[in-house]
């Protein structure tokens, strides 16, 4: 049963630091070339996705640049780009989605990243504690809101210090494009609660995302705000459950259990993530319990840093896996699929419909100007396959 009359905002994934068809593995992989990346962004705003999401870090090409290079081939899609508090000045950050949100016209997201890896932080000159990284980001944001939202700034931070800031040029959204975040630890929701506007979580299981929703919420609900949530999760959809299950074990099935360990043993030494630790918790480096609620798949995050989880299925179990968390508050959901491509293809086709959302070819009306006979691909030329599909 789809609900069309609320149905989930779906954003996709651009695979800014590579793609491919096995986790683990060196065959079948795509490089970040960027003729694909826009392939894939006119794919996925021709399918019906609100959005994409283009990740941040060393191994990643730079997020604002690859959104603007991709925003002119595009029409609707949103781009959620990443602010890293300190890698650069807030008024810097502010020119530049001021830029991107008026290059692109009005659709830009931004999507709050303080980091989870110290030895990469300390790469962008960043050395502080977990969780004074907040209380640095709090003294950025300001700065960052105050100049978006009124043109000048002024502070006197311990960590940031701003005098008569300007800028020069105001965004298309106003007061300013949303705000987004994640962050699992007690320090990143008491951020979160006052001042951004989308919590995002990764694919837990449905009791865990319950339980984060009702802290966020009453975090957000003392500082007299109120927010939505997004989750992020990886998605293996196909027509049966039984395929969806094949496909989940084909994309492991290059992985060594020794490239296992070596990815769990980076994660626990170079991350204080709360949110990773809480990922590798669901499978433990074990490959053969990965299943960790019904339909929920962890072994992605088996050598994935970040979101680790897929939800495997037909498009009705999918889609009711969906509405569970739906039912929790979820209202947005970032996907992604390995290749991103293809995967984008499939959910749109396969679990869109029982999600109730409206591609742009229902929209266009496919084949109405054959209204009365029902499209049918195969062999012979167009006029036969269209006569044996109407007989």
């Amino acid at each position: 049963m789809s609900d069309t009359k609320n149905p989930i905002d779906f954003l996709w994934f651009i695979p800014t630091g590579g793609d491919g068809t096995y986790l683990g593995g060196s065959e079948l992989n795509r490089p970040p070339e960027n003729r694909y990346l826009r392939e894939l962004a006119q794919t996925v705003d021709r399918l019906g996705y609100s959005g994409v999401l283009l990740p941040t870090g060393v191994s990643c090409e730079e997020s604002f640049v690859t959104a603007a290079s991709l925003a002119p081939f595009t029409e609707k899609l949103k781009f959620l780009v990443a602010i890293r508090p300190g890698t650069a000045a807030p008024a810097y950050y502010a020119r530049l989605a001021a830029a991107l949100d008026r290059v692109s016209n009005g659709r830009l997201l931004l999507n709050i990243v303080v980091g989870g890896n110290p030895s990469e932080l300390a790469g962008d000159g960043i050395f502080l504690e977990h969780d004074e990284r907040y209380t640095h980001a709090e003294e950025f944001f300001r700065v960052f809101e105050d100049l978006v939202t009124t043109g000048h700034a002024d502070l006197d931070g311990k960590h940031i210090k701003a005098r008569n800031a300007r800028l020069g040029f105001p965004t298309i959204q106003q007061p300013r494009p949303p705000l987004y975040f994640g962050g699992s630890s007690d320090a990143g929701i008491e951020f979160f609660a006052g001042r951004g506007d989308k919590y995002l979580t990764w694919g837990e299981p449905p009791e865990q995302v319950g339980e984060k929703i009702k802290a966020v919420r009453s975090a957000a609900e003392k500082r007299g705000r109120e927010v939505s949530f997004g989750i992020r999760l990886h998605f293996i959809v196909r027509e049966t459950d039984e395929e969806a299950w094949e496909a989940a074990d084909k994309l492991i099935s290059k992985l060594s259990d020794e490239t296992i360990a070596k990815a769990q043993a980076h994660f626990a030494r170079d991350s204080d993530s709360v949110g990773q630790q809480r990922m590798a918790a669901l499978h433990n480096g074990r490959r053969d319990k990965l299943e960790v609620s019904p339909n929920l798949w962890a072994g992605i995050g088996l050598v994935r840093s970040g979101a680790g989880t897929a939800l495997v299925g037909s498009p009705k179990t999918v889609a009711a896996r969906l509405r569970e968390y739906q039912a929790l508050g979820i209202e947005t959901v970032i996907g992604s699929g390995y290749p991103h491509l293809e995967e984008a293809y499939r959910v749109a086709e396969l679990l869109f419909p029982e999600l109730g959302i409206t591609r742009e070819e229902q929209r266009a009306g496919f084949g109405n100007e054959f209204a009365s006979e029902k499209p049918l691909f195969g062999g012979g030329g167009h006029a036969t396959i269209r006569a044996v599909a109407a007989s």
